[in-house]
């Protein structure tokens, strides 16, 4: 203000008028950047999917921390609008807008933009910056703490990762066990034939089953594979040895990621792409057929749009 020309002349401000600045617009956003760009757009696409309701007037009075009756202005709403490739989630409450993007592919940022101040009964004044300030920042805190659930899809990429890249645990390392690998396959269903089994399983005992999944003898594989192999289970937390014996067992997250990879594996991934490749699928099948008419139609559109270039 010391360098700005005053609106009012002197012989205005010796009359007692003053000017005083006020907030227009105040914008208040949160950025949390991410390592891992291709997990950031996995958790946005998430968020998108898990809080389309968000906008509603219950969830909405939760962010805002206000109540909403009746009588609030709306609309009470949910867009999600598309720029190109980048997909943007916006709420809106009363004049105040909250809006979500990935943005420059790193980072999740959350703007909320205060409208009108009057919104939240507090005047345009700068001494209520601090006021609003606190609203903002609150409401971005809140927006995603409800959108925690999301951040599983993260956490589960990450687990899924470690199982498809070598580990390390102290000074100890183990290879991969790579979800299409078929011996991996092989492995992970010779293990559950234990799960049930009190005791554990030696590594004789897992050969055997082990071998004739391979479709081989079990003498074939050495006790040194073996031993390979129950190592590298291990260290990636599948199994572990039962204490002051030679038998393993299978941990309670082992089982599971087990069960999942194995039933995932064998019932969709399978099945899926021999009802999808045209080489291999009955022409009849409602699967190949939707496919193939997906490919007419982006080759229709290929062409429709080379003609009107």
């Amino acid at each position: 203000m010391e360098r700005l020309p005053h609106p009012f002349a002197a012989q205005d401000r010796q009359a007692g008028y003053r000017y005083q600045l006020s907030i227009l617009q105040l914008e208040l956003s949160l950025t949390q950047v991410l390592d891992q760009p291709v997990s950031g757009r996995i958790f946005f696409e998430d968020v998108i999917r898990e809080n389309l309701d968000i906008g509603r007037p219950k969830q909405v009075q939760l962010i805002f921390d206000r109540r909403v009756t009746k009588a609030t202005p709306g609309p009470f709403r949910t867009r999600v609008i598309t720029d190109g490739v980048i997909p943007s989630l916006h709420i809106d409450y009363k004049g105040t807008r909250i809006k979500q993007y990935h943005k420059e592919g790193r980072a999740l940022r959350t703007e909320t933009t205060i409208n009108n101040t009057y919104d939240f009964y507090i005047g345009k004044n700068l001494r209520n910056l601090p006021a609003l300030r606190r609203i903002g920042f609150q409401a971005n805190q809140r927006l995603l703490q409800v959108q925690r659930i999301s951040h599983d899809c993260i956490l589960a990429e990450e687990a899924f990762q470690k199982l498809n890249r070598p580990v390390r645990v102290t000074t100890q390392r183990a290879s991969a066990l790579r979800f299409a690998d078929p011996n991996v396959q092989a492995l992970w269903r010779a293990l559950l034939l234990f799960q049930l089994l009190p005791v554990g399983f030696s590594n004789s005992e897992l050969r055997q089953h082990f071998a004739s999944l391979l479709g081989q003898p079990p003498q074939s594989l050495s006790q040194g594979q073996m031993t390979y192999h129950l190592r590298r289970l291990r260290l990636h937390g599948i199994i572990e040895r039962i204490p002051k014996t030679h038998r393993y067992r299978i941990t309670n997250p082992g089982l599971r990621i087990l069960w999942f990879c194995t039933r995932t594996y064998n019932r969709i991934l399978r099945p899926g792409l021999a009802s999808v490749l045209p080489q291999i699928s009955a022409p009849n099948s409602s699967l190949r057929r939707s496919f193939d008419k997906l490919d007419q139609e982006v080759t229709a559109w290929i062409q429709h749009a080379r003609l009107a270039a």
